[in-house]
């Protein structure tokens, strides 16, 4: 989002526009989060996990902010009744990505994320260096650690009043017709929206009856049952009218990850036929160019993968090269394009002109 701050977003969830709700573990110290607001979370937000993370300092931790309500790290942690902070800072977070707790500020969701993880007990110990002899400003928090800052309570009572089923699929619809602009089954499909397509069908068809939205084949490729809002079916109108016209401001490549619900390929649409086989991974990113798969930036930034796009314009090798210059990347280093060693693919010239620096390794480009 061009202009966007995370001092808003933390504004606004310290505010209670929004709330934040984890929405399952990815690896150690990540997951996925669902952002809310607040008066649509019971109704949009899923029930948590059948088989909720278990143990004396989860259910110390749960029988303190039922009790309590809103509670600070410190409260948390006198509440377990252990003495170990790793291991309260660890339920606690068993609690997050289960759905259970959230937090006012996503300050201890940036620092949960960027942990690093305890090195093994089997690892060689390195040689201690030399400490200051005056204490490190980190270590002097009277508050807790950084990924337990700020006030804790549980999502539970936002899920209040239980909405009826009616009223989930009507707010489901509504969301996804905000969302796409168009609904099609391949993309409610995508989303894992419980219950499927014919969970929301009855609320499309009845919201087309009142003349709220308008259903017919907007898609080519895609299935018969399509519900679009009138304003994207205008604007999808105009682009067709006007092929080649692109919209003020917006750039003809972009990169963004392969699992951005905002990337359809693989989800709603299929893949361009190619050499490889791109996936929705966590950590690859896909340029899109011109609406269009350009080129997939595998997971680890050492592969990639190039489709028919790439072909015809080189503004997606920028947009590539812009995952390092804005830190989303922090470095590219190629040593396949489209299964052979980078240095040989016919790609290669093109990617040295744009800035990629040839080494033993491979193409690479860095911060």
């Amino acid at each position: 989002m061009p202009g966007f701050r995370s001092a808003d977003l933390d504004a606004l969830t310290a505010s209670g526009d929004l709330v934040w709700v984890g929405a399952g573990r990815l690896g150690t110290n990540d997951g996925r989060v669902a952002l809310y607001f607040r008066d649509r979370v019971r109704l949009l937000a899923p029930h948590p996990a059948e088989e909720p993370p278990g143990g004396e300092i989860h259910d110390a931790l749960r029988e303190h902010l039922l009790a309590h309500g809103a509670s600070f790290w410190t409260d948390l942690f006198a509440s377990s009744g252990v003495a170990d902070q790793r291991a309260v800072l660890n339920a606690l977070w068993d609690l997050v990505w289960a759905g259970e707790a959230t937090n006012d500020t996503l300050a201890p969701l940036r620092s949960a994320v960027a942990r690093k993880t305890a090195p093994s007990r089997s690892a060689k110990p390195r040689p201690a260096k030399p400490r200051p002899a005056k204490p490190q400003i980190g270590a002097l928090r009277r508050a807790g650690p950084p990924a337990a800052a700020g006030r804790w309570s549980l999502v539970a009572p936002l899920l209040q009043p239980e909405p009826t089923p009616t009223e989930i699929s009507h707010a489901r619809a509504l969301q996804l017709l905000e969302r796409h602009g168009v609904v099609t089954r391949e993309a409610v499909l995508a989303e894992g929206v419980p219950g499927g397509f014919a969970a929301v069908y009855g609320v499309l068809k009845a919201l087309e009856e009142q003349g709220r939205v308008r259903r017919g084949y907007f898609i080519d490729g895609l299935g018969a049952a399509q519900f679009a809002l009138p304003g994207a079916v205008d604007r999808l109108r105009d682009l067709r009218d006007r092929p080649g016209v692109e919209p003020a401001n917006h750039p003809s490549a972009i990169a963004i990850p392969a699992s951005d619900p905002a990337q359809p390929y693989g989800a709603a649409l299929p893949w361009p036929e190619g050499t490889g086989r791109p996936a929705r991974a966590v950590g690859a990113f896909v340029v899109l160019q011109n609406g269009a798969p350009a080129a997939y930036l595998e997971r680890g930034a050492k592969s990639l993968l190039t489709f028919e796009d790439a072909d015809t314009d080189g503004a997606w090798i920028d947009a590539l090269i812009g995952l390092v210059k804005e830190s989303r990347v922090r470095k590219i280093e190629l040593q396949r394009i489209d299964g052979v060693p980078a240095t040989e693919s016919p790609l290669a010239s093109r990617l040295r002109e744009a800035g990629f620096a040839e080494g033993y390794k491979g193409l690479s480009v860095r911060g």
